[in-house]
């Protein structure tokens, strides 16, 4: 017998008359032949009432206890939950997290789950019970209440489907599926029937808020398909699996992440461990940065810039202060109002002239461009809150999302697709839940480092840099854009070896076309890549990857990264040791398929 996990949502469950809708999907589904697991979150705006309730008797409340409180809010639905398909005439059991046997550590508020039992799920489903599960919580080997944070009751569905070994898992929420973009901001907007577990982690951490990043790697971890669907309608939804919706279009989705911080550290010394002493800090006070970008060395000096969501530009700074003791920056500038827009997509590795593309329509659209970043599969640019919009459309029209691919298919299939069968691997994975997950550590020699320097910061400046070299017939792939000083700009890349001649001549010639910037390289570079499951939800994974190259002496010259790989260009000399020093660095974490 197949079995699937159903999670509602809040809007889902907001009030008795939506409870009973969704007791009547689970009897639906149970009555077509599955074992049903549901999963549940607090009604409509419970969570937000119980929060409000603790700042009025505590400014401070203690983490533990706030745990204890907001599980309560699960507890109300999943218990009326199971009152309502008891009246509809089936059987129900509901229980919390400690009674299903979610083990987790013991960061209230953002737990992480350790293990889950699942004897006595599997009886309760044996004996014919619809079980329904409290989301957003677990228990720690204290026995205290923990609960997961953001995104939580997404979390815990998919973790039950990947311990249950379940067929597929279905989120029901207020929107009917994934879209090319953000509705709300876009009407445009198209919805997608399919697309990639590594673009929807992209999109997640970019600010989708259909899922949340930590569900999505979980289910790309244990192969699990989710599909998500509407609460309140039959329209077919999205599945979110191994593969793209198209094979063909090399982007399948833009997003905006509206309230960014930009903070940059010019003059730097260009040394083993300066990236090292300064994440480290950040790190520690559990920030999540995001855009990391920093330029080759001019003089024993860098620059370094990096983004970090608004709310946590206060205390970042307050981490920045600590390393600049050490670091001692000729000057550090910050920007909370810039927003960053990016596209994503599988087919990018695979398609040349996706970013020359993005930087035209933007210079087309009249908007500056302040910091760029890429990876294999995301193009992120930083704007100005007040360009953010007209960006993120200009984008989203340029590169067609909103016209259905040609190969798009008319029938999805939510068939679990298990990656790894060895039952040995498999309980390891499984015990090891919410762990970081190394895939690869890759070494490529084939690279060569160019960066023009102290060009005008303008709109259109880096289409008019990479659209001279990309005319050659060169394939661009790392591109970083720094915020330079005095209203200029410095933007780098990678290309391959045997084209560095040809396109440091076309950095020369677009110089003398611009009337202002310098041309400087490294015929000689290599990449270092880090890729796997969790990079961005833990928060070590850059420190422990500079800890690893500084303790190796070798000097970072670029840097990119995104959700599912960290890059780092290094001269060739040092690509060896680095990867050496990596390997070692990662090896609790390598995953060994």
């Amino acid at each position: 017998m197949s079995l699937i996990v159903q999670k509602f949502g809040g809007t889902s469950v907001a009030d008795c008359e939506k409870i009973v809708s969704a007791a009547r999907k689970a009897i639906r589904a149970q009555r077509e032949g599955h074992q049903v697991v549901m999963v549940v979150s607090a009604m409509g705006k419970n969570t937000d009432v119980l929060v409000d309730l603790a700042q009025q008797v505590s400014d401070n409340p203690p983490a533990r206890e706030m745990d204890m409180l907001l599980s309560t809010g699960e507890q109300v639905s999943v218990a009326l939950m199971a009152m309502a398909i008891d009246a509809l005439g089936s059987k129900a059991v509901s229980l919390t997290g400690a009674q299903i046997g979610i083990r987790t550590d013991s960061t209230h508020t953002k737990a992480r789950i350790r293990s889950i039992e699942t004897s006595r799920v599997k009886q309760l489903l044996d004996d014919g019970n619809i079980v329904i599960a409290a989301g957003f919580q677990g228990i720690d080997e204290n026995l205290n209440i923990t609960t997961l944070g953001r995104g939580g009751s997404d979390t815990t569905a998919v973790a039950l489907a990947a311990v249950l070994d379940a067929d597929t898992c279905e989120i029901y929420t207020d929107v009917d599926g994934v879209y090319t973009t953000d509705p709300r901001v876009l009407p445009d907007a198209r919805r997608v029937p399919q697309i990639a577990y590594d673009e929807m982690l992209e999109l997640a951490s970019l600010g989708a808020g259909v899922m949340h990043n930590r569900s999505v790697e979980f289910a790309k971890k244990f192969g699990v398909p989710i599909h998500v669907r509407s609460s309140f309608t039959d329209v077919p939804g999205t599945l979110i699996v191994h593969d793209p919706e198209s094979k063909t279009r090399p982007v399948s989705g833009a997003a905006i992440t509206k309230k960014e911080a930009r903070i940059t550290l010019e003059g730097i010394p260009d040394e083993p461990g300066i990236s090292l002493e300064l994440f480290s800090r950040i790190a520690a006070k559990a920030i999540t940065v995001d855009m990391i970008v920093q330029n080759i060395s001019k003089d024993g000096k860098a620059n370094i810039s990096f983004t970090v969501p608004q709310n946590e530009l206060k205390v970042t700074l307050d981490a920045v202060k600590q390393a600049s003791e050490l670091l001692k920056p000729e000057n550090v500038t910050f920007d909370e109002h810039v927003s960053k827009v990016s596209v994503v997509g599988l087919g990018m590795a695979t398609v040349p002239g996706v970013a020359d593309k993005m930087f035209q329509v933007l210079s087309e659209a009249d908007i500056n461009i302040q910091a760029i970043s890429t990876s294999e599969i995301k193009i992120s640019v930083l704007v100005s809150q007040s360009d953010a919009q007209r960006a993120l459309q200009a984008v989203h029209n340029g590169f067609e999302l909103d016209v259905t691919p040609e190969d798009s298919p008319t029938e999805v299939s939510s068939v679990r697709v298990r990656d790894v069968t060895d039952p040995a691997i498999v309980v390891q994975r499984l015990r090891e839940m919410e762990d970081l997950a190394i895939d690869d550590i890759e070494l490529d020699r084939s690279q060569s480092l160019l960066l023009v320097r102290r060009v005008p910061d303008r709109p259109g400046i880096a289409a008019q840099v990479l659209n001279a070299v990309a005319s050659k017939g060169i394939n661009i792939d790392v591109i970083i854009q720094n915020v330079g000083r005095d209203n200029s700009a410095n933007v780098s890349f990678t290309c391959p070896v045997g084209d560095y001649e040809k396109a440091f001549a076309a950095l020369e010639e677009v110089v003398q076309e611009i009337g202002a910037g310098e041309v400087e390289g490294n015929r000689e570079a290599a990449k270092l890549s880090v890729s796997g499951i969790g990079l961005r939800s833990h928060t070590g994974v850059g420190v422990r990857m500079f800890k690893a190259l500084s303790s190796a002496g070798i000097n970072v010259d670029l840097i990119s990264t995104s959700e599912v790989r960290v890059n780092v260009i290094v001269d060739e000399h040092e690509g060896e040791p680095g990867l050496k020093a990596l390997e070692a660095a990662f090896k609790d974490v390598l995953l060994d398929t």
